[in-house]
């Protein structure tokens, strides 16, 4: 009689739930819808025009989309959810999904009340990628004399109102911005807003440090079948060497009357 060791029941363990483990990675990898934002600014004024656009696979000859507003679904079916003149209430995160896709990640839209609103496409930026800043009016009213401020002091002045436009940032731009302008007689100022520049690398370390959710279950899973198989294989080679049929290590057979 012959028995298996340990990694023997390991291979055979792992024969039957790698292809669970393969099901449940490719359903984690099941394509998301994404929500869009037209203009890709999420903080906007009061009265601005949004239009939310949902990306995802659809059936054919069918685009019906379901939109969630703060949790709650709205009536809206079409791929593209369009709001005329945003109000405070607006203010949320949004989702949306398809008939192929899985519920998308929420995206926040933050409607403030203001002459003016420094607008920001991201909040958190890598090295050396751009830096985009807007300088935008409630309903687009003229603004004159436009200057951007990090930090308290002046980066850019332009007569008019042009963006403010960094190509390649730098751990040295993290910091407070915000945007002053003349409209009509009034000298008007935004709130400030935080913009950090960090390294990207350290996105990747922390990201390679957490192992997914279905590794982990595989490599616990398997510790216990190890656990196990060995202190069963170890019990029985102990109790074959203690009985009279153990001879030269080998086990014997008789048979029966």
């Amino acid at each position: 009689m012959g028995f298996e060791p340990p990694w023997e029941y390991q291979y055979r363990a792992c024969s039957l739930l790698c292809p669970y483990l393969h099901s449940l990675n490719t359903s984690a990898d099941l394509s998301k819808a994404v929500v869009l934002l037209d203009p890709q600014w999420n903080h906007v004024l009061t009265n601005d025009r949004v239009t939310l656009k949902c990306q995802g696979d659809y059936p054919v000859e069918d685009n019906s989309t379901k939109w969630w507003h703060n949790g709650t679904l709205i009536s809206s079916q079409t791929p593209s959810y369009f709001i005329a003149d945003v109000k405070v209430q607006d203010s949320g995160e949004y989702k949306c999904q398809t008939g192929l896709s899985a519920l998308s990640d929420p995206v926040k839209l933050e409607v403030h009340v203001g002459w003016l609103l420094l607008q920001v496409a991201q909040r958190v930026v890598n090295v050396g990628k751009p830096i985009r800043l807007k300088c935008h009016s409630w309903k687009k009213t003229p603004v004159a004399k436009v200057q951007y401020f990090r930090n308290g002091r002046g980066k850019k002045y332009s007569h008019g109102n042009s963006d403010f436009h960094i190509p390649e940032a730098k751990l040295e731009h993290s910091g407070s911005y915000f945007c002053r302008g003349i409209i009509g007689s009034k000298n008007e100022s935004s709130e400030s807003v935080q913009i950090t520049v960090q390294a990207p690398e350290t996105l990747q370390t922390v990201s390679s440090f957490f192992l997914p959710w279905h590794q982990i279950t595989f490599c616990l899973v398997m510790g216990v079948l190890f656990a196990v198989d060995t202190g069963l294989y170890f019990s029985v080679w102990r109790h074959l060497q203690s009985s009279e049929e153990w001879r030269d290590g080998k086990v014997t057979w008789s048979k029966g009357p």
